[in-house]
């Protein structure tokens, strides 16, 4: 009896290991994580240095802070998920993190001068979010294009394949799926 009590406490201690392993953080856990945790620490000095200032110089500096969080924490985020919508949308959450920066670095001027400034400001924002997807569609499209290359040339492999019979014949579909990966 005790026996069998003893080998079910090492099975759920096995069981229970086995389950903390595969639950352990991945490297890339660690470094999102990290980055997060620097982004936060950094964006807390930062933001402190702005509390000898005040009016629109205190504004500056705090989107300033906030900028530069936005802009580790997205990198963070799209090199932890590695993915082209991720990267995208990193692309577009810095520009309007910087976007709003330029907005209150315009609000110190006063008249045309100003209205140009936030003009100038709206131009790089739209730019930079047009870039970002502008990339996202070209990388797309490439892709798109390689896989119907592909396509294509795996046929023209299979067609190749029919001109053989019997386990020649087998032998070259095998090889064109191994080739090509299907």
């Amino acid at each position: 009896m005790n026996r069998a009590i003893t080998m079910m406490l090492i099975g759920a201690a096995t069981a229970g290991f086995a389950a903390s392993a595969t639950a352990a953080p991945t490297e890339a856990d660690v470094a999102y994580t990290a980055a997060n945790q620097r982004a936060a620490t950094d964006y807390r000095v930062a933001r402190a240095r702005c509390g000898s200032l005040s009016g629109n110089p205190e504004d500056i500096c705090i989107a300033e802070a906030k900028a530069a969080r936005i802009h580790v924490e997205a990198g963070a985020k799209a090199q932890y998920k590695n993915t082209l919508s991720a990267r995208t949308d990193a692309r577009e959450a810095i520009a309007n993190a910087d976007y709003d920066v330029d907005k209150l670095r315009c609000s110190s001027q006063t008249g045309n001068a100003k209205d140009v400034c936030v003009k100038e400001a709206k131009a790089t924002l739209i730019a930079a979010v047009a870039d970002a997807k502008a990339d996202k569609k070209i990388i797309e499209a490439r892709s798109d294009a390689r896989d119907d290359k592909l396509t294509a040339d795996y046929k023209v492999a299979l067609e190749k394949c029919d001109g053989l019979a019997g386990p020649a014949k087998d032998a070259c579909v095998q090889a064109a799926r191994y080739q090509f990966n299907k």
